[in-house]
């Protein structure tokens, strides 16, 4: 899926868009990497590039599945709780298929958050009145975010840094990970 950025139109379009535009650009951080390479774990904390897209997923269950919704854990399609866990990622699971674990749940959250209005609210015990906007909203941002850290990584993995080239050296060899 490719979706073309959208500059103007009516609002929820736009959010929606712009949503839709984030999840494709944290998917195309992994997308082509190696099993080993999308869970190389180049930083401390337990972000990988397959990492980053199961805590995706899990981060749509959370928002639209479990807290839109008002579906129970056990009847979400994967992992919901807010914790560490949504970055764990099974041995036997295949970039491939935590890819389409994050479509799936991306497109179940399209139909949930359909439902209601862009105002309609809900109280959340940790964000206090949270609407559907701020909701999409903050789902983009998420997703914005974490395809940064997806960037730096595969930089990383593409072109790993073997020592300090002097700076005019750098700037003409090193180029950044385009998407």
């Amino acid at each position: 899926m490719s979706t073309n950025r959208m500059t103007n139109g009516a609002e929820r379009a736009i959010i929606e868009n712009m949503l839709d535009r984030n999840r494709e650009a944290l998917i195309e951080t992994a997308r082509g990497l190696s099993e080993a390479d999308a869970r190389r774990r180049l930083v401390a904390s337990l972000t990988t590039p397959i990492s980053l897209i199961k805590h995706a997923a899990a981060a749509e269950r959370i928002w639209f599945q479990r807290f839109w919704a008002g579906l129970a854990e056990s009847e979400c399609d994967g992992y919901s709780n807010r914790d560490e866990g949504t970055f764990a990622v099974a041995d036997d699971e295949l970039l491939a298929d935590v890819i389409a674990e994050f479509e799936r749940a991306s497109e179940r959250s399209r139909a949930i958050a359909a439902r209601f209005d862009l105002d309609d609210t809900k109280e959340n015990p940790r964000e206090g009145t949270v609407s559907m906007r701020w909701t999409l909203l903050a789902m983009s941002e998420e997703f914005a975010r974490h395809a940064g850290h997806g960037d730096i990584l595969r930089e990383q993995i593409d072109q790993p840094v073997t020592g300090r080239p002097e700076p005019s050296v750098a700037a003409a060899t090193t180029k950044p990970h385009r998407r």
